[in-house]
């Protein structure tokens, strides 16, 4: 594994900000406590990369769990795959989803109980995170569904998992409250090493490398690498438009200038990407729902 450099800033904060320090030694280590991913998606991504398995063998997997066999139902009903006929069984849900979207579709679902905590505090924090990261997928699939390349399920996981580093500092933090010496060590930790540790817990997971480029860079909002539009895009503007009323426009960046959305505009200009969020308010919601 590379290990990072602390930047001149990050050196200076290690010496003040003992949570930090802690959380920034155990990374460079490798050994600070890393989520798993959740038992059930990783037994139901195992069978469905299994080429030896059949929508009924997959069903049987998925049928452990019966709040995410419902949720997968609830899914395949939603309005982003509307059809005629209403899906009442595993099978025909995995079906009409299809095997990598069910995949993708199972973890963001089961995704939730890595978002835990002891404290009072931290647990809230923890649900705050699970709301924003739950709403930044929301509106990354109602988007993917507008620009050509991109699969809807695909860019809900990215944006669920675009701030998935956070959740070891808190964790540590859970842990370890002694060392907080006030609540801005906490911003500045999540700050310095949120991308980072993503990074790992990305790779540890075997997620797909576009998935680290997420969590890398869904904040590096004047990155212009003049690659195709990515994931990474998706979700820097999904995060940007969540920002709208809640956020004091004058310290987000005018979406306009950014390279990302120079790239999406082609098929989502500005004017355009409100007008869809505003118009799938509904479907936006019932997403939110389904992850809840």
């Amino acid at each position: 594994m590379s290990q990072t450099t602390p930047t001149p800033h990050t050196a200076t904060s290690l010496a003040k900000n003992k949570l930090l320090m802690e959380c920034y030694r155990h990374m460079q280590s490798d050994d600070l406590a890393l989520p798993t991913i959740p038992d059930v998606s990783f037994k139901i991504r195992h069978a469905i990369n299994d080429k030896n398995s059949s929508i009924a063998s997959i069903a049987r997997v998925v049928q452990i769990d019966p709040a995410i066999t419902a949720r997968l139902i609830q899914i395949s009903n939603s309005p982003l795959y509307a059809a005629r006929k209403k899906i009442e069984s595993c099978p025909e849900a995995l079906t009409r989803l299809g095997l990598k979207s069910a995949q993708d579709i199972i973890t963001a679902v089961a995704m939730k109980s890595v978002f835990n905590a002891k404290s009072p505090l931290i647990r809230q924090k923890m649900t705050e995170l699970w709301a924003h990261s739950s709403y930044i997928a929301s509106i990354s699939a109602v988007f993917a569904h507008k620009v050509p390349g991109f699969d809807p399920d695909r860019a809900m996981l990215a944006g669920l998992i675009h701030d998935i580093g956070i959740v070891p500092i808190l964790t540590y933090a859970d842990n370890h409250p002694a060392i907080i010496a006030n609540p801005k060590d906490l911003l500045e930790t999540v700050r310095e090493l949120r991308a980072d540790i993503g990074a790992q817990i990305i790779r540890r997971w075997d997620f797909p490398e576009d998935f680290e480029d997420v969590v890398i860079n869904a904040e590096n909002w004047f990155r212009n690498d003049n690659n195709p539009p990515s994931y990474s895009d998706i979700v820097m503007i999904s995060q940007l438009h969540s920002f709208i009323g809640k956020v004091d426009i004058k310290k987000i960046p005018k979406i306009d200038t950014l390279p990302a959305y120079k790239k999406l505009a082609v098929h989502l200009d500005a004017d355009d990407s409100i007008n869809i969020l505003d118009a799938a308010k509904d479907e936006i919601e019932h997403i939110r729902q389904l992850l809840a």
